[in-house]
């Protein structure tokens, strides 16, 4: 290969290392001695790399697998407690792991932390390489244009001035950053396949600061409310409520609302009997202390939103409305009891508590407890077993057993609503001895055995839990969201490509057009285009006719025979 051929190809090296922003590896005579410094630097270097930032966006992804499968202590403690006792062989190890604390776990934090700082030192760079490019010029052309992949040329009768003009003109006006330099157009197009990887990765760093800024601001919790009933926006009106580390009170936003009513509609007939139809909770609330009551009905993924907090349609059940009265016939209690569905029909199960108020016969102070099993739709004595047919209160029935003694509420331990502790109290036994039990119609009375009251299942309640959430970070990940799409598709489909055109005389006076193209990959593409723009300046400097051939001339030889 000869000295012309080896500087024509480093020039073409040259033209298309820049149409790169990556960041340049050093040559490994540069690196230095490994000390200290020298392994900082080099461990900073593969943080930094995009190989690496790949590698650990990847592992954030796997990491999440079991945040997703596991029950987590951030979104249900019942939950994750349940998993527990059913599988007692797997959860130490899934302790260990913190597993049930995945997005909180130490492991996951670093490779959060680690993504994050390496998405920045790869920006960084990217970034002033890239705007060092913009306030740059496209290069000049490489001495040989018949080497690039995309080549042609012509002859014409036009000057290169006019050729080198008519290509800028035409250049630009296809937003193309051309100049002349070095006797030849220099053009450039593309830059937003850079502008858009660098989007993608800013929007990523958006997202994870998003998703780190929702996490240590956020605020949700859980309310159970029967109809005609209401709740305020504090802490204590929650029955569970969980928050980010920098969360404070004061960022709870005021607001109020009011269960007004629950409508539930299902399917009657087919293989979707059952299946909701409508399923949306009613409800007047209002901004602030003195707030304007407005309505607005609740439905699953259509939130009540207020000053950022959205209210969520979580879950319906029944609450039976029941009275209870002592051996003197006084009331001594009466409220709706919601009960917990265990089934898609709202088969519900709980317990009902009378703590005060109540005396036995002989005056005595105690308290009772009923253990209740609730069906909306009761197929009937002899249809089987005691588990509703139809979530519907078609033919509501309350099974009802009940305790006398001390429910144990005043041992300043936390109790579950939805369970009665029996350890310190003794059953109603009827006539015979068994465990007084009876299924009751609404409207319907249990007496209860010794003159000690009786029981009453006045009516049926509905009720709606919901979940009131603030994630003050949400709007920012979804902008980071959409930018990363779009910075992703700039990224993919646009191409960076570089066109020269060359315009000299030749030896017999006539101008000789060279148009080639570079692009930063290989692309159909870019051999059309490049016809479309030799198309478009053929118009200005049209083909030259070929040169008439030069006539045969008489030989100026002596025939032979002649006198010399």
């Amino acid at each position: 290969m000869s000295n012309t051929d080896i500087t024509d190809e480093r020039d073409l090296g040259r033209a298309g290392e820049q149409l790169s922003t990556a960041p340049r590896e050093e040559a490994t005579a540069s690196v230095p001695a490994m000390g200290v410094i020298g392994w900082a630097r080099w461990f900073w270097r593969q943080l930094t790399s995009m190989r690496v930032a790949l590698i650990l966006l990847f592992l954030l992804s796997l990491g999440a697998i079991p945040g997703s499968l596991i029950p987590q202590n951030s979104v249900d403690e019942l939950k994750v407690q349940t998993f527990k006792e059913a599988h007692t062989t797997v959860t130490p190890v899934y302790e260990k792991l913190q597993f049930f604390d995945v997005y909180s776990s130490v492991w996951f934090s670093a490779i959060y932390i680690l993504l994050f700082v390496s998405l920045i030192g790869c920006i960084v760079p990217r970034t002033g390489q890239f705007i060092g490019q913009l306030r740059g010029r496209p290069p000049g052309a490489p001495k040989k244009l018949t080497r690039l992949p995309a080549y042609t040329t012509w002859r014409t009768d036009a000057d290169p001035g006019q050729v080198h003009e008519a290509a800028l003109g035409i250049l630009r006006r296809r937003r193309f950053r051309s100049h002349v330099v070095g006797g030849a157009v220099s053009a450039e197009k593309g830059y937003l396949r850079e502008t858009g990887n660098l989007l993608f990765h800013i929007a990523l760093i958006v997202m994870l600061v998003a998703f780190a800024g929702g996490q240590l601001f956020k605020s949700e919790g859980g309310k159970l409310i029967v109809e005609g009933d209401g709740f305020a926006n504090t802490i204590t009106q929650y029955d569970d409520f969980k928050s980010g580390s920098l969360f404070d009170n004061d960022d709870l936003a005021p607001f109020s609302f009011d269960l007004q009513d629950f409508v539930g509609t299902y399917e009657r007939t087919g293989p979707q009997r059952g299946t909701p139809r409508t399923y949306e909770a009613r409800v007047t609330y209002s901004e602030g202390a003195d707030g304007k009551t407005k309505k607005k009905v609740i439905e699953v993924n259509k939130p009540l939103v207020v000053d950022g907090t959205k209210v969520y349609l979580n879950a319906h059940g029944y609450a039976p409305v029941i009275s209870v009265k002592d051996g003197r016939g006084k009331e001594v209690y009466r409220s709706s009891v919601p009960l917990l569905p265990i089934d898609n029909n709202v088969t519900s199960t709980g317990a009902i508590k009378v703590m005060d108020g109540y005396k036995d016969k002989n005056g005595k102070k105690e308290q009772l407890g009923f253990q209740a099993f609730f069906v909306p739709t009761f197929a009937g004595d002899g249809q089987g077993t005691m588990f509703s047919q139809y979530p519907g209160l078609d033919y509501p029935v309350l099974a009802l057993n009940g305790y006398y003694g001390s429910l144990g509420v005043d041992s300043g331990l936390p109790q579950n609503v939805y369970q009665l502790d029996t350890s310190d109290m003794k059953q109603f036994e009827d006539s015979n001895g068994d465990q007084l039990k009876k299924r009751l119609r609404p409207g319907e009375t249990m007496q209860l055995p010794d003159g000690a009251g009786s029981i009453t299942f006045e009516s049926v309640e509905e009720w709606a839990s919901f979940q009131i959430t603030r994630q003050p970070a949400s709007g920012w990940a979804l902008t980071g969201a959409v930018a990363a799409i779009a910075g992703l598709a700039g990224s993919l489909f646009i191409q960076r490509r570089r066109v020269w055109v060359r315009a000299v005389k030749g030896p017999d006076g006539v101008t000789v057009v060279e148009m080639a193209g570079l692009g930063r990959s290989e692309s159909a593409k870019l051999p059309e285009e490049l016809a479309d723009l030799a198309i478009a300046l053929h118009t200005v400097a049209p083909t030259a006719p070929d040169p008439e051939p030069e006539p045969d001339r008489p030989s100026e030889e002596p025939a032979e025979g002649a006198e010399k």
